[in-house]
């Protein structure tokens, strides 16, 4: 892995390649989001549908990392690209569920109440402002509360499991399902481990970058071992990379040097428009299309679409 380059350029865009209303005249933010994956990647439109529904967790106990910010960006770029996708935001912030333009105030259809069993969790999927293949169950500030509510329940581990493989999730045909976690290694993160086949871990290219992860690795081998055998970590994603200093090049050679092909090519990098983007309900993918950011998720999204195929075929 040592040979493996990973400096900006891999990210596939130029931060002064921005589309905007004098550019291309008034459209959709769809459209004008698949005008500009168009054209600065126009070999990428269409990305391979898996053989099956991949559910996906993104989990770091580490705050800050990228996480939310990574799950969404990516469930956008499939989206874009013609796979229909669900995220289930877990976190009660709800920051998912916010940059994807879905209601979740206090009272919302949630997927607090879908752990509890009182909705199915296709009653409480909203489709995102930003896509057609676009869903969400939303996160409501009621989620706070409900690791002490599930302590008592029975199979109190399996709930989002079980929510997930309902008749009426596998009717609405989702290709991807992404579920974005907590920062925290509770009960809620332990239902996203036992509901999901594929650990995608953010890490960003800072000092620090590694403290925690064994645990994190460790909780997942033990979920492996007692809950749920076919989770693997399947996905290392490298964020808030800075081509500028020597430390995110360390970082991200550590990383590589540990985790090998589990690591993506594409680094996210450090970026002002993926920061600015869920303060105006949206990904950074409909925000700036044409941002170096935006063009560092899409080309994440392909090599996960890729990747997995080959899976499948080997």
């Amino acid at each position: 892995m040592g040979g493996m380059r990973f400096p900006a350029a891999t990210t596939g865009g130029d931060p002064a390649m921005s589309f905007g209303k004098d550019d291309i005249g008034w459209t959709p933010i769809m459209e004008e989001a698949q005008r500009a994956t168009r054209v600065l990647h126009p070999e990428t439109l269409d990305l391979p549908r898996p053989s099956h529904r991949r559910v996906i967790t993104v989990a770091n106990q580490k705050g800050g990392v990228g996480k939310t910010t990574s799950t969404v960006n990516l469930a956008a770029g499939l989206a874009l690209h013609g796979l229909k996708v669900l995220v289930v935001d877990l976190d009660p912030q709800g920051n998912a569920s916010t940059a994807l333009g879905v209601d979740h105030r206090s009272g919302s259809p949630s997927v607090y109440e879908v752990l509890l069993g009182e909705i199915s969790l296709s009653d409480a999927a909203a489709q995102s402002n930003q896509s057609p293949n676009l869903w969400c169950v939303p996160a409501t500030i009621d989620l706070a509360g409900s690791e002490i509510e599930l302590v008592t329940m029975v199979a109190r581990e399996g709930r989002l499991k079980e929510a997930l493989n309902s008749e009426a999730v596998n009717e609405l045909g989702f290709d991807y399902i992404f579920i974005d976690c907590p920062p925290s290694l509770g009960l809620l993160t332990v239902n996203a481990m036992v509901a999901a086949h594929e650990v995608l871990i953010p890490i960003q290219c800072e000092y620090y970058a590694l403290e925690g992860l064994g645990q994190l690795l460790n909780n997942i081998e033990l979920v492996q071992a007692h809950l749920n055998p076919a989770l693997w970590v399947s996905t290392i994603l490298l964020t808030m990379y800075d081509g500028r200093t020597k430390l995110a090049d360390q970082v991200a050679a550590e990383v590589r040097d540990h985790f090998g092909e589990l690591a993506l090519r594409t680094v996210i990098p450090r970026s002002v428009k993926i920061s600015e983007a869920p303060g105006f309900g949206q990904t950074v993918l409909t925000y700036d299309p044409g941002s170096r950011g935006s063009m560092s998720y899409l080309d994440a999204a392909r090599e996960i679409a890729e990747r997995g195929v080959e899976r499948t075929t080997e």
